[in-house]
């Protein structure tokens, strides 16, 4: 296994930078294309949530691994090499594997313990299945992680130690007072229909709000979205679809607005938000007239998107508007409180990258036990057959009879030491051993490699790697 990591996250790199360097979701699919066809790659996934972009790759050589996956980073991103090395991060073998397991657990989330990563993860898994770049290692490893991930949230109260990023938004925006009060009666606007913006518009519905306006790119995933706020037994919440070109009149009937697009530019200018502010004052002035001039409660704006959605000048446009965007989540996350949960949490994790370790290294001296058995086998073969040419009245029951004590005899000598050599292979320091047993058993590389090759492609039936 030479398992190699090269990312960013929102603990190493300034939100600007982040922004900036965001992958669309054709930039993503180019990005693993290209990285599958660099000669150091055989395997490619990439992890790009609003807080981390992240290649994961199989390299047979390890500089020349890291030199072609930042290049291919920072080319794809956007951002220059020059510009965007001190930001990246590097994990190699099982610190890559650690790496992964503990953003799987949420663990290395923005706020600790929100489970949305694992989602993430298993769409990045999709998507290089989907595209044939996620070979047996990539697969292993995320499904693996996924496996922890699940273990870390279902055997501690991780949970506890943090919230997902929309519930922690809509706190922080609530400021200090109970969501659900907050947000009782409200109306919420949501721009985008993908998996975070379902969320929130969800957690919205729950909390009270009186109506949800959903707005999207694509019509038919808004319209999807509205019929499950609405279905029966829901919280009977009224749900409304809402046209893109429609945003600018609709801001002003919207106290809560949620934005999580894939858009690369601006979904809401600071114009269009203090055009909306202006006619909210106006309405709240004409409901209280002759009682004075009145004055309406902060717009709040939850922006999560990746680059951004919402103008940041919003910010200097007064206390009638309240944004949260990532760049705050990320200070305000800073105090979060961490659960004690959080020390078992790592345990798992440690023992999880130690078993996968284990079970790589085992598998690796499998193509090398299979062969040792099939030259066994031909050997049986061969001398039956020699046998059969000196004996030639020999009786079938007593041929098959000797045929079955030579297999047995066979068999019985290779099981120990096959055995053995397996589990001695899953010790740290272990891969060296298919390398004793090929040359032990004068083993054609060729053959190992057929059965290796043979192994890869049948494998779960799903697009692989190069082999």
């Amino acid at each position: 296994m030479s398992l190699l990591v090269v990312g960013l996250s929102h603990r190493s790199a300034p939100v600007s930078v982040l922004e900036r360097a965001a992958l669309a979701p054709d930039a993503q699919v180019k990005l693993l294309q290209d990285t599958l066809a660099a000669e150091p790659a055989t395997e490619a996934a990439v992890l790009a949530t609003c807080n981390r972009i992240e290649l994961y790759a199989d390299v047979d050589k390890f500089h020349a691994g890291l030199a072609e996956l930042s290049t291919l980073l920072a080319q794809h991103s956007g951002v220059g090499l020059d510009e965007l090395t001190p930001y990246l991060y590097v994990h190699y073998e099982d610190r890559a594997v650690h790496h992964l397991f503990s953003v799987a657990c949420g663990l290395d989330s923005m706020v600790v313990g929100e489970g949305q990563i694992l989602g993430q993860i298993k769409d990045s898994l999709a998507a290089g299945q989907e595209l044939h770049t996620a070979g047996r290692l990539l697969n292993d490893l995320f499904q693996q992680a996924l496996r922890v991930g699940k273990r870390a949230h279902s055997e501690t109260g991780i949970d506890r130690a943090g919230q997902s990023l929309v519930t922690f938004g809509l706190e922080q925006l609530a400021a200090g007072e109970p969501v659900a009060d907050w947000a009782r009666n409200k109306n919420a606007l949501v721009i985008g229909a993908g998996s975070m913006s379902s969320l929130a518009a969800a957690t919205l519905a729950r909390a009270g709000v009186a109506e949800i306006a959903v707005a999207n790119r694509t019509a038919a995933r808004a319209e999807r979205l509205v019929e499950i706020l609405t279905q029966p037994g829901s919280t009977g919440v009224r749900a409304r679809t809402v046209e893109m070109g429609a945003l600018a009149a609709e801001l002003a009937d919207a106290d809560i607005v949620v934005s999580c697009t894939g858009a690369t530019g601006l979904v809401l200018t600071a114009d269009m938000v203090g055009a909306a502010l202006a006619e909210r004052t106006a309405r709240t002035a004409a409901a209280a007239g002759a009682d004075g001039p009145g004055r309406a409660e902060p717009q709040a704006f939850l922006d999560l998107a990746m680059p951004r959605d919402v103008d940041a000048a919003v910010h200097r446009l007064g206390a009638a508007v309240r944004l949260v965007d990532i760049e705050s989540l990320a200070g305000a996350s800073a105090d979060a409180p961490m659960a004690a949960d959080v020390d078992q949490v790592r345990t798992i994790v440690s023992d999880e990258v130690a078993a996968f370790g284990a079970a790589q290294r085992a598998a690796h001296i499998t193509p090398t036990v299979v062969a040792l058995r099939a030259m066994a086998a031909d050997v049986v073969r061969s001398e039956v057959t020699r046998l059969e040419g000196r004996l030639p009245g020999l009786g079938e029951k007593e041929r098959s009879e000797i045929t079955r004590t030579v297999r047995r005899v066979v068999d019985k000598l290779l099981h120990a030491p096959t055995v053995r050599v397996k589990q001695l292979a899953g010790e740290p320091g272990g891969a060296g051993y298919a390398d004793a047993l090929r040359e032990l058993f004068d083993l054609d590389p060729q053959t190992v490699a057929a059965v290796s090759r043979a192994d890869l492609n049948d494998t779960d039936g799903v697009g692989r790697g190069r082999v």
